[in-house]
């Protein structure tokens, strides 16, 4: 048994936090919490900006791919087994590693050569222009 304590200040003492947390998802020992992508998507005139925070991950193991309106980011996550020299035993180890991806629509389509995607600090940024709506064209009836 470890003496090693995970301390959460979401789950405080009282009745109602003893209620959510019964009745949240578990993760039991020994078991990994999936990676999870959070996005941020903004819009203005010209373009939708989204940022969506990938930490851990390089960027050559993004992808993106635009789809008229649809946008689908998925990254693969590489653990390297950790190990402790001289006789050391890991006590506790919370990293992980697997596959995140988020795929979600916007209210217009997106001009997909004009795509900007940019990787910092753990953040994709992402431009998307929105494309020009087509033209409706008048239909000559013989």
């Amino acid at each position: 048994m470890s003496n090693l304590r995970l301390l959460d200040p979401m789950f405080g003492t009282d009745f109602d936090s003893a209620l959510r947390r019964f009745f949240s998802p578990a993760v039991f020992e020994g078991e990994q919490a999936p990676p999870k992508m959070r996005i941020d998507v903004t819009e203005n005139d010209k373009a939708f900006t989204v940022k969506a925070d990938i930490p851990g991950v390089k960027k050559e193991d993004i992808n993106v791919s635009v789809n008229g309106n649809v946008v689908s980011i998925s990254a693969e996550t590489k653990s390297e087994k950790e190990t402790k020299g001289n006789g050391d035993k890991i006590l506790r180890s919370e990293r992980y590693y697997g596959s995140v991806a988020r795929t979600f629509s916007l209210g217009q389509d997106v001009d997909d050569g004009k795509v900007d995607a940019k990787y910092v600090d753990g953040v994709l940024t992402l431009e998307l222009p929105k494309k020009a709506p087509a033209a409706a064209s008048k239909i000559l009836i013989q």
